[in-house]
């Protein structure tokens, strides 16, 4: 799989997936659901299931784990799970290295960026207030912005669309095959995230760059 690592062009348009992305929230989210679980009484999901499953909306992520559930079951373990990771995450909440020194010059520069997550706004709007990055950002695309989801296009086509933008002006950065798959389909390059927990090698499309640290993307 041959990409670039360095000297990424200038874009108009940055587009951010969040956890494992600019969040390093992975610890919090295995937490979470092992509560969910426990609480009840389903089996446990193993970390190795859940890393290969962030980036789905919370509904598909529970389904991999739980099994179908009717809109009452799900809208109950949905509440019980948000209600902890409320509770727990000042603990885990945390920036990788280098996000927001990146997010900051790219704002500087009169970037335009986006959020593009399967992460509900609730949650999203209240961890970019507390990593203080919610400022870098003019569009979030979150589950309830869309009909379709992540590796679907839509959800990054609805963020240029938003953003004033254009698929061949944009780079979409991510942690995961659903946000390289997203963003190719739609048209846009992409740039694959070296800190990670998912292996370059997992991606089912060759990204465009990979990145070792995001401020790789400031260098022009």
């Amino acid at each position: 799989m041959l990409m670039k690592t360095t000297n990424v062009k200038e874009y108009d348009c940055y587009l951010f997936d969040a956890d494992g992305t600019l969040f390093d929230t992975i610890d919090m989210i295995v937490r979470c659901f092992g509560n969910t679980a426990s609480v009840y009484g389903l089996p446990r999901p193993d970390r190795e299931s859940i890393l290969r499953h962030v980036g789905l909306p919370l509904r598909k992520q529970m389904e991999c784990y739980f099994g179908g559930l009717s809109d009452e079951v799900f809208n109950r373990y949905r509440d019980t799970h948000m209600a902890y990771q409320l509770k727990i995450y000042r603990e885990h909440l945390r920036l990788f290295p280098g996000v927001a020194e990146a997010l900051r010059r790219l704002h500087e520069r009169g970037k335009r960026c986006a959020v593009v997550t399967s992460r509900m706004l609730s949650t999203l709007s209240i961890y970019l207030k507390e990593t203080e990055i919610d400022g870098c950002f003019s569009v979030l695309v979150t589950p309830e912005s869309t009909s379709r989801h992540k590796p679907d296009p839509q959800p990054v086509l609805e963020a240029i669309a938003r953003l004033g933008g254009t698929a061949d002006g944009a780079l979409v950065v991510g942690d995961a095959s659903y946000d390289i798959e997203c963003g190719s389909r739609a048209g846009a390059d992409t740039a694959f995230v070296r800190w990670s927990r998912n292996p370059v090698e997992s991606l089912g499309v060759t990204p465009t760059y990979v990145l070792s640290d995001m401020r790789d993307l400031c260098v022009w």
